[in-house]
């Protein structure tokens, strides 16, 4: 064996498929950290350099990632919107409620927004900013994985204790800037969230943002989606959550029902 091949071996213990390393090249970046260096997902993935720079080179040339002019460090393209643009148009959800969602950030004034449940994490598929200049909004994509996120109660209310317990003690799920979550206060707050329809962060996660999200039930009775308000601290108070989870309770039961659900 080589030098050259003892190194390659060494540094690249999970190189065993192209793919695979493609993918983990791909979720190296993220909301917070989008620009990224070939020795920063090289330390990442656990794979040589000169590795790195052959995947990015090729993602380059199919504009699934692209150069940052200033910093020369990569960021996702728009070529992985044209790849992921069939999935979403096809989710039924996304396209049904989008109208819905439309008039919800009309009515409010608040950014509207729509998520599904990847097993772990509330993702976001959809949004409809609000026309206020102060608003919240965030990137397509963006992963939810605190216990308090307002559309992670949502999905988490409708799953077995049994489950709710074991993603609460993932280092992942379990965290959240308020600290860790106690099982039995959380699944208390989880009834509640049941009883009332919708779920609320009042600046839990974030001290500037509110959010406000109920479920969108399918028509086998499972939560396929959660609805989403996100609205700036500063100008809601309690009446104010009230008002924004009754408006989208509301808004994601006239989607439950075009799905052929059967809202709560």
């Amino acid at each position: 064996m080589t030098s050259q091949t003892r190194e390659t071996a060494s540094a690249e213990p999970r190189g065993t498929s192209v793919i695979v390393n493609v993918i983990d090249v791909l979720r190296c970046f993220t909301v917070d950290e989008p620009l990224l260096g070939v020795t920063e997902i090289a330390a990442t993935v656990g794979l040589h350099k000169s590795s790195i720079s052959r995947i990015l080179s090729t993602l380059e040339q199919e504009r699934i990632v692209e150069r940052d002019d200033a910093s020369r460090k990569f960021r996702l393209g728009m070529g992985l919107i044209a790849v992921a643009g069939p999935l979403l148009a096809n989710l039924d959800v996304r396209r049904i409620a989008y109208p819905t969602l439309q008039e919800l950030a009309e009515t409010t004034g608040e950014t509207a927004a729509l998520n599904i449940w990847d097993g772990s994490e509330s993702v976001s598929v959809e949004q409809i900013p609000s026309r206020k200049q102060v608003k919240h909004t965030s990137p397509i994509g963006s992963r939810y994985a605190t216990p308090l996120s307002a559309s992670v109660q949502v999905f988490l209310a409708r799953e077995p204790e049994s489950r709710v317990r074991e993603l609460l003690g993932q280092s992942g799920l379990g965290q959240d800037p308020a600290g860790p979550q106690d099982a039995g206060d959380y699944l208390r707050r989880l009834e509640e969230v049941r009883r009332e329809g919708y779920a609320r962060n009042f600046g839990e996660t974030s001290p500037e943002e509110v959010g406000v999200a109920a479920p969108i039930v399918g028509h086998r009775g499972e939560v396929v989606a959660a609805l989403m308000l996100a609205a700036p601290l500063y100008r809601v108070n309690d009446r104010r959550v009230a008002e924004l989870g009754a408006a989208c309770r509301q808004a994601a039961a006239r989607v439950s029902r075009r799905l052929g659900g059967q809202p709560d």
